[in-house]
């Protein structure tokens, strides 16, 4: 949530920056709410103020006409107005984006994306390589089928090193996590309040892609951001304590109602995947070099795992609804001769600490400030199987496990049919 006071007296930038967006929301809506808050308030306020005077002068000429009962009553629906207001101006706001970084390039889609740098050259094979859904399902790792007579189309089963890579993998990322890059373990709930959606932004905006249990206030995640990042939900910090780094893995559920069509095969999109996300709080002043580091954390699984990739600067055409600045990192897919999005990191600035009241109180003893968050996949689990099947299959139809997950597999050093 943006501070109204800032689009008040930024209208123009502002308005630009949903154009970049490619929002359409008329600001007249959100100026008019708030001229009318205001006049409410003046009345009140005059209001009660005659009220007070009458109460300590009965004699003064200007109570004579004073009607202390119609007073009373007028205050009462001035109050349920205002009520209603600040409720229609609370719901709009929380449908606007954030504001973009100035390093945000301005683009129309994925296709204006700038490359910021690339890691390690992708391999040449010297046999045609095949996708991971025909190599896994060939090795018995994976069985599509499966997924779809358990639940429905985009759910998978893996069975056998399958499965065990893909434990191996999530061990392997929080290890990398927590030991090296300093983010404390957590293990949330798989399962939220809608307040806490509403927190990170997915509330009310992105409603249709979520899971909700039919008899309570609770919905699946779509991403461990969420409870991470909420965490520490209206409260103060010191920021002594800052910053804070959160590492989790949990499977994320979403329904993808956006993307019907869209890789429709193999572990690519799915209803159901795994993923240890990063998660930062920290200070205004420092949250663009975490940014950097939180890329970088994320970057060094891949080049630890031998996985070329690249990272990319979202533009304003591309953005999420809560970051002011995303980096996305793709990984190579030999099968598809492209890079995929495994990875995105993102700055919110203190769009969701406004929305989750989350302060914190600056050294020198100043008023509490409002927090800035960041989160980044760190990384996501099935994509990172997906990438090392195609990146490490052999012409026989084997998988070469990753020197790096070797001792994660008990030694396993290839993957072939049983």
């Amino acid at each position: 949530m943006l501070d109204i006071k800032y689009i008040l007296a930024n209208q123009e930038e502002y308005s630009q920056c949903l154009k970049n967006r490619h929002h359409d929301f008329d600001l007249s809506v959100l100026v008019g709410l708030d001229e009318r808050r205001r006049k409410i308030i003046g009345e009140t306020e005059e209001l009660k103020a005659k009220r007070n005077k009458s109460s300590r002068t009965a004699q003064d000429a200007s109570a004579a006409d004073f009607d202390p009962k119609a007073v009373k009553a007028r205050i009462k629906e001035l109050d349920s107005e205002l009520a209603e207001v600040e409720t229609k101006l609370h719901d709009y706001l929380m449908t606007l984006p954030n504001k973009l970084s100035e390093t945000t390039p301005i683009g129309e889609d994925e296709n204006d994306n700038p490359v910021v740098r690339t890691w390690g050259e992708p391999r040449k094979f010297t046999f045609e390589p095949k996708p991971h859904w025909d190599i896994a399902e060939a090795l018995g790792i994976m069985d599509f089928e499966k997924g779809v007579m358990l639940a429905q189309s985009r759910f998978t089963v893996l069975q056998g090193l399958g499965a065990r890579m893909e434990r191996a993998l999530v061990n392997f990322m929080l290890d990398m996590h927590t030991k090296k890059h300093g983010y404390l373990e957590v293990e949330p709930p798989f399962m939220v309040r809608s307040a806490i959606l509403e927190g990170t932004g997915q509330l009310p905006k992105f409603a249709e892609d979520l899971y909700r249990l039919q008899n309570d206030d609770l919905w699946l995640i779509p991403t461990a951001e969420v409870p991470l990042t909420n965490l520490n939900r209206e409260s103060i910090l010191d920021e002594k304590d800052l910053p804070l780094y959160y590492t989790a893995y949990t499977p994320c559920f979403r329904r993808e109602a956006g993307s019907a069509g869209r890789d429709v095969r193999g572990l690519m999109r799915q209803h159901q995947f795994d993923k240890v996300e990063m998660v930062k709080i920290c200070t205004p002043e420092t949250s663009y070099d975490e940014l950097e580091k939180l890329t970088a954390n994320a970057g060094e699984v891949l080049e630890t795992l031998g996985l070329p990739y690249r990272v990319v600067n979202l533009c304003s055409g591309d953005i999420g609804f809560g970051s002011a600045k995303t980096y996305d990192l793709e990984v190579w897919l030999p099968s598809q001769n492209k890079y995929r999005e495994i990875s995105s990191c993102s700055n919110c600035e203190d769009f969701q600490a406004r929305r989750m009241a989350l302060r914190y109180r600056p050294a020198d003893g100043g008023r509490p400030k409002f927090a800035h968050t960041l989160n980044g996949s760190g990384i996501a689990v099935g994509r990172t199987l997906i990438a090392v099947i195609e990146n490490y299959q052999n012409e026989d139809g084997t998988i070469t496990v990753p020197e790096a997950l070797v001792p994660y597999m008990d030694g396993i050093t290839e993957i072939r049919k049983r």
